[in-house]
């Protein structure tokens, strides 16, 4: 696990669009299929940005990639705004001009939500590696939306929210808690783990004890982002106020100014 602590919340974004990008062109360069694994939230806007800043000004192209979300609601109806395949659509997927036919996300609205989570998992798992799976980690620790007690070798399914995380979400549906769906569709720790490429972003106190139980905990199932500690190839980049719980901090500063130019992301 490479562990990247940097100053700023910006300094994070243009950080993850490196290593997104990175991971994408090489395997887009070995050809074949290429997966992007995408997650919503705030955690990714600011990389989502740069990544559409990239596209808009220097070329950056990402045609033949296809791309899976993480995990999306159960019960909102096809095309409500805060549904997760609305939102990457309007962050970033439609300005990166990707077909909307190849960005994919579990059935949310689909009359039986546990056959919906079954036939993602087969559909992720038909399309190949995920070469680059972007992240973000809940205050409780909870990754994709596997809420702290998910077993860290599950498979997409469908997880009841904790009051917390909808309390955290109700942001997005004006601030109306009621109207935060209990249920979603959630790609598993296990699956999650399949990717080639895990890079986690995280900023904000509020994030702090999150990423130092993930990061430096044991790996447990109280805080399933600890799983990233099974992954061979992980990057976790935090600004200076979601790091500072991390007890190893400074050896992280020390790595990432000694860093080989060819070690790459």
């Amino acid at each position: 696990m490479e562990v990247v602590l940097l100053p700023t919340p910006e300094d994070c974004g243009r950080v993850v669009a490196d290593a997104v990008a990175g991971s994408v062109l090489a395997a887009l360069a070995r050809g074949g299929p290429v997966v992007l694994g995408l997650a919503t939230g705030s955690s990714p806007l600011l990389a989502y940005r740069e990544l559409l800043r990239r596209h808009a000004e220097e070329g950056l192209d990402l045609t033949g990639v296809q791309a899976f979300l993480l995990d999306e609601y159960v019960g909102l109806p096809a095309g409500h705004p805060e549904s997760y395949r609305e939102v990457i659509r309007r962050e970033l997927t439609d300005a990166l001009g990707l077909d909307p036919a190849v960005v994919h996300g579990p059935d949310g609205a689909a009359p039986d939500p546990l056959r919906a989570a079954r036939e993602y998992e087969a559909q992720l798992r038909a399309a190949g590696s995920v070469a680059v799976q972007v992240l973000g980690i809940g205050a409780n620790g909870h990754l994709g939306f596997n809420e702290p007690g998910s077993s860290l070798a599950s498979r997409t399914r469908l997880k009841t929210l904790t009051e917390q995380t909808r309390q955290d979400n109700a942001r997005f549906f004006g601030d109306d808690v009621a109207a935060v769906p209990r249920h979603v569709i959630t790609q598993g720790l296990g699956t999650i783990l399949d990717a080639d490429h895990l890079v986690l972003v995280a900023t904000g106190e509020h994030k702090a004890d999150a990423v130092a139980a993930a990061v430096e905990g044991p790996v447990t199932a109280s805080c399933p982002g600890s799983v990233l500690q099974l992954h061979p190839h992980v990057t976790v980049v935090v600004d200076e106020a979601a790091g500072s719980r991390l007890s190893r901090a400074d050896y992280y500063r020390y790595v990432l100014g000694h860093k080989l130019p060819q070690q790459g992301w």
